[in-house]
């Protein structure tokens, strides 16, 4: 389960930011993740939870954005929408997609004290 280990990295990221930019407290984070980042949404919840235990953002909301997955068809010409690696091309049936977007997973906002 490396969504622990993603949600460790999220907290890093909120202790560095606080001692930057001087909040203490982490009331709600929004995290932007990608249809192709590999990360399961129920998994990183759990986590989040579990990690955030004990730290300054114990008991904040975790607002996951789903951001859909994206490719460039080279066959056609056209950026289409995929929902996994290795699909075919909805518009011509290729499978020469460069994968464009959807890999992500980033921290989208903060609510802090």
């Amino acid at each position: 389960m490396h969504e622990l280990s993603l949600c460790e990295g999220v907290l890093q990221v909120l202790e560095e930011n606080a001692r930057t930019q001087g909040y203490r407290r982490v009331k709600t984070v929004w995290l932007e993740i990608g249809a192709l980042s590999g990360v399961e949404t129920e998994a990183m919840r759990f986590g989040f939870d579990a990690v955030m235990r004990g730290t300054l953002a114990d008991g904040a909301t975790l607002e996951i954005i789903d951001k859909p997955g994206s490719a460039w068809c080279m066959q056609c010409m056209k950026t289409v929408p995929v929902s996994q690696r290795y699909d075919a091309c909805p518009e011509c049936g290729s499978y020469q997609l460069q994968v464009n977007g959807g890999e992500e997973m980033r921290i989208k906002e903060l609510e802090v004290e």
